[in-house]
């Protein structure tokens, strides 16, 4: 596994990012993209995958399945990538709100200051307050050949 993470660190640092995706697809005998599109699709369906391999990951650490995943902050405006989200891991993703952590710290405040008089209370009122958007799974059959790809890179 460490050469894997070590392959995966040129992804770290600011730079040429579509000829560092490029140089590791052609080291891994994958097909290089080409367009802005194809460069952009390879990192929404790389993030997709790697939120698939982390649930896999959790259940097999809890008893519990895994029945839907929230995606806060900037991510959750991407609608693109909440539906592959939600179609490689099979669960229901529910998007938002973009600006959670300000959010989490204005009620940590007003619970402290006795306006809100409980976390359960203050997610209720956040509940009131924010628009989350839903996705729902679709066709999965791409997604698993996708994953056995994937998981092939990790074994490499």
């Amino acid at each position: 596994l460490g050469d894997v993470y070590k392959r995966q660190e040129r992804f770290l640092p600011a730079g040429d990012m579509p000829e560092r995706i490029a140089a590791y697809c052609r080291e891994t005998s994958q097909s290089v993209p080409e367009t802005p599109g194809e460069f952009v699709r390879t990192c929404l369906e790389s993030l997709a995958l790697l939120y698939q391999r982390t649930l896999q990951n959790l259940a097999k650490l809890g008893s519990t399945r895994i029945e839907r995943l929230h995606v806060l902050g900037g991510g959750s405006q991407n609608d693109l990538l909440n539906q592959f989200t939600a179609d490689a891991c099979g669960v229901r993703v529910l998007a938002g709100p973009v600006e959670a952590t300000a959010l989490g710290n204005v009620l940590v405040q007003a619970i402290t200051a006795g306006d809100i008089p409980s976390l359960a209370e203050g997610r209720a009122v956040l509940g009131r307050s924010v628009e989350l958007r839903e996705f729902h799974p679709g066709e999965a059959s791409g997604w698993t050949q996708a994953q056995e790809r994937f998981d092939k890179l990790k074994a490499d």
